[in-house]
């Protein structure tokens, strides 16, 4: 018989491994990531006493699959709008820890008599946390709906852009030695390009084809269908030199934007648990107890330099940020730890040869203690938060507090100057992105054409093709024009107002114009005006010539406005999609403090079974039902006197502290899936009609069984032939076999039923 390849025994044993140590520290009351590491450690290479692991490389590779789950479903949950939303604090706060933990560890180095390249490398690796051992806890621990873990995941996806930075100047600094600045503007510029590409063209191309492919989408075909979403995100990041968790983060983003979002978020879940079990347990067989005795002293430092500086860095950033002491110190407790982009940085290193290999396995051991700490430690966070607020002063408290109390309320306001050149430059930025995209597919597709048309009518056939796919974006970059009349306002509010706005006006003419330009030179270049028998120097002023009739044709040609206009409006009506499949939607003037949140009613609420009228939503909670979905079925605003059923959808309208109060009387689902009852009293009988019986010739609804005895006939066994759900009206006849459920009592009293 063949032989199963060595990842089948692997996966068994790194499974079922995995199983058994989970359900013991669920028994223990534990994060179950503590058990995947424990299993992990059992069945690594360096655990002598159990069986291990055989092929390591697979297993890896699973790993990674499982890294990619995670982000992916931390993307589901955390959309682009949400990271806007928070992006200031997030930004404020992830730029003073990894400043932070950057100094910190450079000086931990040099103190621990360290070279200074070991010592930039820690400084790196301690400034980033783990954003799938944090989402992992934040599962373990049902923590995804406070109002501090928003901010978390927000701040751990702007890590992760630090993380590709950070790589890319340790790149730098290991092989020139030297740090060159302008390699790290143009990595930032073409991070952001693509997070821009990518974010643009997935809100307008996914969700326009799961919108056609809604009708034919089961939960098979859209589970097949995201995962490959996800993985052809995750192999364009890394052809563009990002990382694999990165690209899985933009996809999940992207679809979370869709009506299919929750969907999605459900059917992937159990594969994110599955390859994420395999990714922890890989983290466990990296420990060695050899390295830990050999660098312990070395271990225990760093260890305690990080779990003291990167919380309370994280702190500090949060509170410059301006949130609040309590959301401050329960946000930055997370990150007590460090991860797999640590891993990464560690592996650069040593790949340049640049650090010494003992670094490796410090980093590693060290990432795998403050992982089994990062739950206690956010457990910690609100004693430690009582704690401080104790013993602080009340001037204290009340500055701290005063930023995250109260209503806010965002009042309207008039365009600035500045605020109207901040918007003209946004969208130029935005749209010279999207116009550099296209001519990249445009120039590969005009390369395609001239290779099968030769000649000039191959260049003519690619400039056409060009210029009419660019054009609608190159008109939106040279003459779309909205708040006219605060335009105007603004223009006669002064002269040099006025020379501003035209001065824009006129830069935007310019670039329109210089990319008609660079399109025509690309294809109607030296080679293409010497066949013509045209010197280069008259062509390129034909070239320049042709690109300026073409800006002015496009100021007053149609078409190009009105295809871009349905561009702009399917983009928009894609990335508002499953905001506006609400009953309504919350202005941002009351956003700050107005949240729709749409709860399942779980059949063991206290709520399930009752009116509304006599719930406590509006005096203990403060919040007001606004839609009930029952199956396809849709109730707009209840009256008071709706009877809410388990199972039902609703939504409700409220302040998003309030909401959160709710949601565990609502969603009150039990963590055990199968549930033990007590054996039933209810059995399967038979008894045979006898020709003295009373019931013979009797019709089974005059017979009485179920109102003397609560028996129910199932069926009748007659002349061998077995009669199914007998109908009522059916007699009984001598011989009859008849087969009834019913409690042992009842069942003993009919079969020995005798009228005599």
């Amino acid at each position: 018989m063949e032989s199963l390849p060595a990842l089948f025994s692997d996966l068994a044993l790194i499974l079922v491994t995995a199983g058994l140590t989970t359900v013991i520290f669920k028994w223990l009351k534990q994060p179950v990531v503590l058990g995947y590491i424990i299993a992990g450690f059992l069945i690594g290479p360096n655990f002598e006493w159990f069986p291990v692991i055989s092929d390591h490389t697979s297993v890896e590779t699973w790993s990674e699959i499982g890294m990619v789950f995670m982000l992916f479903g931390i993307g589901l949950e955390f959309s682009f709008k949400k990271l806007k939303k928070v992006g200031g604090t997030v930004g404020i706060t992830a730029l003073t820890e990894l400043v932070t933990m950057c100094v910190v560890g450079f000086v931990l180095g040099k103190l621990l008599g360290w070279s200074q390249m070991d010592s930039i490398f820690l400084g790196a690796m301690l400034s980033i946390s783990s954003t799938t051992i944090i989402a992992k806890a934040f599962d373990d621990m049902k923590l995804h709906r406070e109002k501090f873990s928003g901010n978390v995941i927000g701040e751990l996806v702007v890590e992760d852009l630090e993380a590709v930075l950070l790589m890319v100047i340790l790149s730098t600094l290991a092989v020139s030695k030297t740090f060159d600045g302008m390699q790290l503007v143009t990595s930032m510029l073409k991070l952001g390009f693509f997070l821009l590409i990518w974010f643009i063209g997935g809100i307008f191309l996914v969700p326009t084809v799961l919108r056609w492919a809604r009708k034919f989408m089961s939960e098979e075909t859209l589970t097949v269908f995201a995962v490959g979403l996800c993985f052809l995100m995750v192999v364009l990041a890394n052809l563009a030199g990002f990382s694999s968790a990165l690209g899985a983060f933009i996809m999940g983003s992207i679809l979370a934007e869709t009506l299919e979002a929750e969907m999605i978020h459900k059917v992937t879940t159990p594969i994110k648990n599955l390859f994420g079990a395999v990714f922890f347990v890989s983290v466990g067989m990296l420990v060695d107890p050899k390295i830990l005795v050999e660098y312990w002293w070395q271990i225990l430092v760093i260890t305690g330099v990080l779990l003291l500086f990167k919380p309370m860095s994280n702190v500090a950033g949060r509170l410059i940020a301006g949130l609040g002491l309590k959301q401050s110190i329960q946000g930055g407790f997370c990150f007590s730890q460090i991860g797999e982009f640590s891993f990464i940085i560690a592996s650069l290193g040593l790949s340049y040869g640049v650090i010494d290999e003992f670094l490796y396995p410090i980093i590693v051991s060290v990432s795998i203690i403050t992982t089994f700490l990062t739950p206690y430690a956010i457990k910690a966070a609100l004693p430690t938060y009582h704690w401080v607020s104790t013993h602080l002063s009340q001037n204290w408290l009340n500055h701290f507090e005063n930023s995250d109390r109260g209503i806010k309320v965002k009042s309207g306001k008039k365009v600035s100057m500045a605020s109207f050149i901040g918007r003209q430059l946004k969208h130029i930025i935005i749209y010279i992105a999207i116009v550099v995209a296209l001519l990249f597919i445009c120039f590969w597709i005009g390369s395609f054409v001239i290779a099968h048309i030769p000649g000039l009518w191959g260049n003519a056939i690619a400039v056409a093709i060009t210029l009419t796919l660019v054009s609608p974006f190159l008109w939106a970059i040279g003459f779309r024009h909205t708040l006219v009349k605060t335009t105007h306002k603004l223009m006669e509010h002064s002269k040099f107002n006025k020379t501003l706005i035209l001065s824009i006006f006129i830069l935007r003419f310019i670039i329109v114009w210089l990319v008609a330009s660079s399109v025509l030179r690309h294809f109607f270049n030296e080679a293409f005006w010497l066949r013509l028998g045209v010197g280069v120097s008259f062509g390129h002023w034909i070239n320049v010539a042709m690109a300026l009739g073409y800006t002015l044709l496009l100021r007053v040609v149609s078409p190009a406005m009105k295809f871009y206009k349905r561009i702009e409006d399917s983009f928009l009506d894609n990335l508002n999609k499953r905001q506006s499949s609400q009953v309504f939607a919350i202005p941002e003037i009351l956003q700050e403090n107005c949240h729709l949140q749409k709860m399942t009613l779980s059949p063991d609420s206290p709520y399930a079974g009752k009116i509304i009228r006599e719930t406590d939503f509006r005096d203990n909670y403060n919040v007001s039902v606004v839609s009930v979905e029952r199956g396809k079925q849709l109730f707009e605003l209840p009256k008071s006197d709706f009877q809410l059923f388990p199972f039902d959808k609703i939504t409700f309208v409220g302040h998003e502290d309030h909401l959160r109060l709710l949601l565990p009387k609502v969603e009150l689902f039990d963590e055990q899936l199968i549930q033990e009852h007590e054996e039933s009293e209810v059995d399967l009988y038979k008894v045979e009609v006898r020709p003295v019986s009373p019931y013979v010739g009797v019709a089974l609804m005059d017979s009485g069984l179920a109102e003397n005895f609560d028996a129910m006939i199932i069926a009748i066994e007659r002349d061998g032939q077995f009669i199914l759900n007998p109908s009522a009206r059916i007699t009984f006849q001598p011989a009859d076999l008849v087969w009834f459920v019913a409690q042992k009592e009842k069942a003993e009293i009919l079969m020995n039923y005798n009228p005599d």
